[in-house]
This record gives structure tokens, sequence and C-alpha cells, in this order.
């Protein structure tokens, strides 16, 4: 039985820490890990604040799928918390800063969208969030909820939770280091 193409590119793009296909890394090209929109409204959020008190155990034993959504808004301050303990910076060390997940060789690749359907106080819309600076970019004011629906495959939760998520990836980040291996 002939190999599978998912297999052959694992094969060929592997690497060990001793030996990068690339050869060496070139640090004066190293991507900055923080994505910026420099010409877009600024929307400052609390620092993070602890909503509850639940244990690890009780987190990971009630954890459950939910499809069903209050119809009333969250505040900024629970959707700043929700920001930074899904990507946000939890400290600073070395003139490094550390964030809340974990990214293959820190170079943390993933950047974070909203669409805003009801938040108390701020504007129905596109958002980006700026981890640098914990901060939200105004990119697009409207009702995107249909958008959003059709986009994750017609699910109608979208068009009713306060506020959807949305995660893509700079491969960049991950292909200075890794090569064709970060696809």
């Amino acid at each position: 039985m002939s190999e599978k193409i998912g297999d052959k590119f694992h094969q060929f793009t592997k690497y060990s820490r001793d030996h990068m296909q690339l050869g060496e890394i070139d640090w004066n090209n190293q991507p900055f890990v923080y994505k910026f929109y420099k010409d877009k409204s600024k929307v400052k959020l609390f620092p993070p604040k602890k909503f509850t008190n639940t244990t690890f155990h009780n987190a990971i034993t009630e954890r459950k799928s939910t499809r069903s959504f209050s119809k009333l808004p969250i505040n900024k301050e629970q959707l700043s918390y929700l920001l930074w303990s899904s990507t946000g910076i939890q400290r600073r060390e070395f003139d490094f800063e550390y964030r809340t997940v974990p990214s293959a060789g820190a170079l943390y690749p993933i950047e974070t969208y909203l669409v805003v359907n009801n938040v108390k106080n701020l504007t129905q819309g596109v958002y980006h969030y700026n981890i640098k600076n914990h901060e939200l970019e105004y990119l697009k004011s409207g009702d995107f909820g249909l958008e959003t629906s059709r986009a994750a495959l017609d699910q109608e939760m979208c068009l009713e939770a306060s506020v959807v998520f949305i995660w893509s990836a700079l491969f960049s980040r991950s292909k200075w280091k890794y090569g064709e291996r970060a696809l």
C-alpha cells in the first residue's frame, strides 16, 4: 500500500532539536509576535478580574457544550476576562511576555477577532484583540451575525451569542522557525 500524502509530508518535514531542515535560524528576520491595526479606533479593556472560584477539577468535570445562550448582554469586564484568559499576557520575565496559552517556539501565530452582537457599551461589529495593549481595535461596524453563522456551517448559535470569537493564524510566524512543518 502506498504512503499517503499526509504521511509523506510529516516524514519529509520532520526535524529534531539538533538539526532543523532550514539550517540556522535567521534571528534578524524574526517576525513580530503582535499584530496591530494602527489606523483603527481603540477600546481600552479592564484589567483581567477573576469571575469564579471554580477549581480545575470542577471545570473539567462540569464542562459541556452549550447551544443555547442568554439573551442578556455580557459586559466589557466579562469580555475583558475572556480575552485575557484565551490568549492574554499573564506575566513578564526577562523582557519576554508569556501568554495564558502555550505556543510552539513561543511564536504565537494565533490572532483573535470578535464579532460583537450584544456586549454592554460596545458597538456591534468586528474587532481585533490587541494582545500587547489589552485593547480592542474596532475594524467594522454592523450586524455580522448572519455572515458569521454561515461561515460556521450555519450554526445558529453564532446569531444568538453575545460575542463570537474567531481565531486565525499567521503561519509566517511559525514558518520562520519551523519551515513547511508549521503548516
